[in-house]
């Protein structure tokens, strides 16, 4: 194996190079004493200093009381999500599958390796929010402690801390490590992944790279092709930055994506085989295809805006805009900038400051490597999100924030060693200046929001710069105290953010992080988009415009289709099934009794009214009267009640215990079931009631058969009203 000074510390840097970074930790020799675990827990590596492994755990600690903070606020969170997890805790097949309800008509619209853990954790504590959300923040804090691990590698405990720390405080990390999306599941895999491919070039150890394809393999069950992404960084860092021959680099690659296609096949190998008559219906896919939903709906449609069956239906070209602005300055606009950017403009000066700084290194150089492949996965990550044409949302960006930490820490961390030399200690400035620049001008967007705090970023951050650039001239502590300063001024907007975040509610199928009016997501091209639109609440996931007759509420900013009413602010927080669900929190405004200080609202509003239908983004309040119905007799029925689009059914269903349809998946578009196999369910007697109102159901790009049932059953069914919602009896003719 090549033997590089980068690598292993020994000789052969050259003069401009500076102190090598730290080298990999090495086995302890045969005479020495071996400690226990606890003590190589506590101490870590024996050349770190007494502080740092107390230091990550503290890290680490902090991080899950802050995660955990207020859990069960946001209930059952993404009720569409919660749902599957609830089907999957009570039937095995709908736990492989990810069916949205225990009678297995229709699955979610993605693989179900992402709810495995909360279904678990479900089947052991009982279906309540802190069962369904703690596993996400568990790995919150497990894709903290990889980042660390990962720059602790090559650089001090202090850059590793400075990551994890920029991790744990970014918005979109705190809102989706407390939501149950696939996105909490992603960005652990993929950054484990990023940690093995670096660990390769480290050694040159096949079973690094066999765990990278492994650990990619299953971020597509979580998430599909987003998995593969950061595919083109990490083969071709390894490939030309792998410490063995050409011949047997190119081998491990080989035996990497054997991995991978095991890891992420053999689930979709079993759904592919399977008679589609026994199992349930792929939803998102128009033809009951994991295939064509991972290739279209949840494949090439994103990049292109071609998704059928979405949202206004599969318009190519003519939908880019839709779902927000597109173009190089994405990440940065009103839109998404608040939950993600904060660092990114100083994570691009270090990620190019790194890169020169290696540049006279050896090809199996493991630090350049670091910098190649976090911020490879950065630059394409970026660049994608920046340019798809189809459904995104602002909470996507999670993805990013896991490589944002690794090229800051590291890129810090490099500098700041190289400090005495001029070029590193003005580098170094200049990135904490714009980390306080940018900081200044996205908290300058809630104007209303901490006014004092964006000056004192801003003339923090300054002050620190000015420190910097004098670092190697003045004494360690003064310089030292410059760090600080900077490092404060950076993460101070970001961590309001956070705490904003975790001090409030977020439900729906859009959530998006930091106070009230943080994110706002245009519709149809921009703010105020939509036909008839006004101004959606970012916070509480709204877009920019409406739609027609809507009025203030989440998601579409009516908080559902046309003609029906807006939502209150706040929410009822959904309970136990059999229970009534708790009020929302009100405004934050500072310790004791209010919260974090700065907080805002609860977040995304419900629907007033006890058991109305539900919209496309959010789900429904169901009423006692509405609950006891459908409990009357539930066992004699494998569906207690069918309902168009997901939503308005996993409300139901949660509320009940008991399986409801979702007729046409999350969008009411999926053409399952048809008219002629709804008839014959109603024939067996297998679905008790039909739920009036509901998301979608109409074209909108799919097949249309939401409507086509909800006009048979209107015409041949009794009516029955509870509460305030409208219900048909299956089981009763109208004129019977």
């Amino acid at each position: 194996m090549t033997t590089d000074y980068d690598r292993t510390g020994a000789q052969g840097a050259p003069a401009a190079w500076g102190p090598p970074p730290t080298a990999p930790p090495q086995a302890p020799g045969p005479g020495a004493p071996r400690r226990s675990l606890p003590g190589r827990v506590w101490r870590g590596r024996p050349e770190d200093p007494r502080w740092a492994r107390p230091a990550l755990l503290g890290l680490l600690v902090l991080t899950l009381v802050t995660y955990l903070y207020g859990l069960s606020a946001s209930g059952y969170a993404n009720s569409f999500y919660s749902a599957a997890v609830q089907a999957g805790s009570t039937s095995w097949k709908a736990f492989f599958f990810g069916s949205l309800d225990g009678g297995n008509a229709i699955t979610v619209d993605k693989p179900s390796a992402f709810m495995w853990p909360m279904e678990l954790s479900v089947r052991t504590f009982g279906l309540n929010s802190w069962a369904i959300l703690t596993p996400q923040v568990l790995m919150g804090v497990g894709t903290v402690a990889v980042v660390y691990a990962a720059v602790r590698r090559r650089f001090s405990p202090v850059a590793g801390l400075v990551a994890g720390a920029v991790l744990a405080l970014t918005p979109v990390a705190a809102l989706m490590f407390r939501f149950n999306n696939p996105d909490a599941l992603l960005a652990l895999l993929l950054s484990l992944a990023c940690y093995f491919v670096v660990r390769a070039v480290e050694d040159g150890r096949t079973r690094w790279l066999v765990g990278a394809g492994v650990a990619i393999g299953f971020a597509f069950l979580a998430k599909t092709l987003q998995a593969f992404l950061v595919l083109p960084p990490l083969a071709v860092v390894y490939a030309v930055c792998g410490p063995v021959r050409l011949r047997r680099r190119l081998a491990q690659l080989g035996l990497a994506t054997v991995a991978l296609v095991v890891a992420g096949g053999w689930w979709v190998a079993v759904v592919e085989l399977w008679p589609a008559s026994s199992r349930p219906y792929v939803g998102g896919s128009q033809n009951n295809s994991f295939l064509e939903l991972t290739f279209g709906y949840n494949g090439l449609g994103r990049i292109s805006g071609d998704e059928t069956g979405s949202v206004g239906g599969g318009g190519g070209g003519n939908r880019a805009g839709r779902w927000g602005s597109t173009g190089w300055d994405r990440m940065f606009g009103s839109e998404i900038g608040s939950q993600i950017s904060w660092l990114i403009p100083a994570a691009l000066i270090l990620l190019a400051a790194g890169l020169w700084a290696t540049r006279r290194a050896r090809r199996a150089s493991v630090t350049r490597a670091s910098f190649l492949v976090w911020g490879g996965s950065l630059l394409i990550t970026m660049v994608v999100f920046s340019y798809m044409a189809g459904i995104f949302h602002q909470y996507y960006t999670v993805a990013l924030a896991p490589y944002v930490a690794a090229v800051t820490g590291m890129g810090a961390g490099l500098l700041w060693e190289k400090r005495a030399r001029t070029w590193a200690s003005v580098t170094l400035a200049g990135a904490v200046v714009a980390a306080a620049a940018w900081g200044y001008v996205l908290l300058n967007r809630t104007s209303g929001y901490l006014p004092w705090l964006k000056w004192l970023v801003l003339v923090g951050g300054l002050v620190a710069a000015l420190g910097l650039v004098f670092a190697g001239r003045l004494t360690r502590r003064l310089a030292l105290g410059a760090a600080v300063l900077g490092l404060l001024a950076a993460l101070a907007g970001p961590t309001a953010y956070t705490l904003s975040t975790v001090n409030s509610a977020h439900t729906g199928s859009i959530p998006t992080a930091g106070p009230v009016g943080a994110s706002m997501m245009g519709f149809g091209g921009g703010p105020g988009g939509g036909p008839g639109g006004g101004t959606g609440d970012g916070a509480r996931g709204g877009f920019g415009g409406g739609l027609p007759g809507q009025g203030q509420g989440q998601g579409f900013p009516g908080g559902g289709m046309p003609g029906q009413n807006g939502g209150a602010q706040g929410q009822n927080q959904p309970g136990r099934p059999g229970q009534q669900g708790q009020q929302g929190r009100p405004n934050g405004n500072g310790f004791p009794g209010g919260g974090f200080p700065g907080a805002g609202t609860t977040g995304e509003g419900r629907r007033a009214g006890g058991g109305g239908a539900g919209g496309l983004l959010d789900g429904a309040n169901v009423s006692s009267e509405a609950r006891k119905l459908l409990e009357t007799d539930a066992g004699d029925y494998t569906w207690v009640a069918a309902s168009i689009g997901s939503q308005n059914a996993a409300s139901y269903q949660l509320a009940t215990g008991s399986p409801v349809m979702a007729i046409g998946g999350f969008n009411g578009t999926d053409p399952s079931p048809t008219l002629a196999e709804f008839k014959k369910y109603v024939a067996e007697g297998k679905i008790h009631y039909f739920i009036a109102g509901g998301g979608m159901g109409g074209g909108m790009g799919g097949s249309g058969s939401g409507s086509k049932i909800s006009s048979w059953v209107q015409s041949n069914f009794r009516k029955v009203t509870a509460g305030s919602a409208t219900f048909y009896d299956l089981t009763r003719k109208a004129n019977g």
